[in-house]
């Protein structure tokens, strides 16, 4: 049959294909001003059938932002177990490849640092997002056990990390890091000017 009303039922997992259907519809377009109506209509289902998983399109969108969480974090993870086992240049491969990350989906990225991803009213997005961060903590409490970093405030230091490395990566998105204005390499540059302010002296 062709009603649209039994269209949903050719979907193995309909929550699944909508959200990969808004995935893609923000990458397309780098941004999520999309309606709920659209994602169904991409998706060859009715209006009515993305209502049966998602509340309204902010439940949507914080789901879009609980996966992008999930994504940047085994990015991060992969990143710090494949890099050399010095805490420092685990710390610069972590950190390019969030930039990476975000270059390379800057729609989901954007949504995942915006109002429209509200980590307080929903507990699992929440969560995605302290266990990314978590990452961080993680890498410079080994820095700090192993003599690489100087200890301090591991709060702090993450907060100066996470800060300029996501202040990197939205330059980055907005193609401001230009050579002839930030040199070359820029993010290596400031990535080790971070570092030498954390780094012990060798």
């Amino acid at each position: 049959m062709s009603d649209m009303k039994d269209r949903p039922y050719h979907h193995g997992n309909l929550r699944h294909a909508l959200i990969e259907t808004a995935l893609t519809m923000l990458d397309e377009d780098r941004n999520w001003t999309f309606t709920v109506r659209e994602v169904a209509r991409r998706t060859g289902v009715s209006h009515a059938a993305p209502y049966k998983h998602f509340r309204d399109r902010e439940e949507l969108l914080r789901e879009l932002a609980r996966i992008g969480f999930v994504q940047l974090g085994k990015t991060m993870r992969n990143a710090m177990t494949s890099a050399q086992s010095s805490s420092r240049m685990q710390f610069i491969a972590v950190a390019q490849a969030c930039i990476a990350f975000a270059s390379g989906k800057s729609g989901l990225y954007c949504l995942m640092f915006s109002s429209d991803a509200d980590k307080t009213v929903d507990p699992q997005l929440h969560d995605a997002a302290m266990s990314t961060f978590g990452i961080l903590l993680e890498l410079l409490e080994k820095g700090q056990r192993d003599g690489s970093f100087r200890q301090g405030e591991i709060a702090a230091q993450a907060a100066a990390s996470w800060a300029q490395v996501h202040g990197l990566a939205m330059l980055a998105i907005n193609g401001q890091l230009l050579e002839d204005k930030v040199g070359p390499e820029p993010i290596r540059a400031a990535l080790n000017v971070l570092l030498d302010g954390v780094c012990c002296s060798v």
